[in-house]
């Protein structure tokens, strides 16, 4: 993850020389993975967010493996994000709304994470931070561009609500196995 952060500052610096004649939907859309990966270092730096998974929310060790969380940052998150920004400037803008959904639905996550265990967790503050208001601005943005339909906010969202859901599921069945393993 300590690499995103440097390719989250090269994308930052590139920004001017290749995005100056976008429009606001387009600009907050980019900016989206590089907070995205600035928010992991906050998430994954010492190992937090795995040990805080594994400890805290599952109570089993290795639960969430350490290649699982590169597996789902990298070519998962990046993936997704570089490819909602190519839709959404080759296809049309409300796909975009892919990635704006994902941010603001884990940002909630977080939020929700740390109301319920009452304290913080691994990611949060970069969560409150930065991904409300950048996924705000972003949905903002987006949903004024004409032509994004509100088949673009169902997709948007659902696949932000199914992806969290998912890596939840698989965290919590590799949790079951383990359990079972060892019993």
């Amino acid at each position: 993850m300590y690499g995103g952060l440097i390719a989250a500052l090269f994308l930052l610096a590139v920004l001017p020389l290749f995005g100056g004649g976008w429009n606001a939907p387009l600009v907050a859309l980019y900016l989206m993975l590089p907070a995205y990966m600035m928010h992991q270092v906050e998430e994954h730096a010492g190992d937090r967010f795995r040990r805080y998974v594994n400890k805290v929310v599952v109570h089993v060790p290795d639960a969430l493996t350490t290649a699982a969380v590169v597996v789902i940052n990298v070519p998962l998150v990046w993936g997704v994000f570089l490819g909602a920004l190519y839709l959404a400037r080759f296809l049309a803008i409300g796909w975009g709304l892919i990635a704006v959904y994902a941010m603001l639905v884990n940002a909630l996550v977080h939020i929700g994470g740390a109301v319920v265990k009452r304290g913080y967790n691994p990611g949060l503050a970069s969560a409150v931070v930065v991904f409300l208001p950048l996924g705000l601005w972003g949905l903002a943005a987006i949903s004024a561009t004409p032509g994004v339909t509100a088949v673009h906010h169902a997709v948007g969202l659902a696949f932000a609500i199914l992806v969290h859901a998912a890596l939840v599921a698989v965290i919590l069945r590799r949790a079951r196995m383990l359990e079972a393993r060892g019993a």
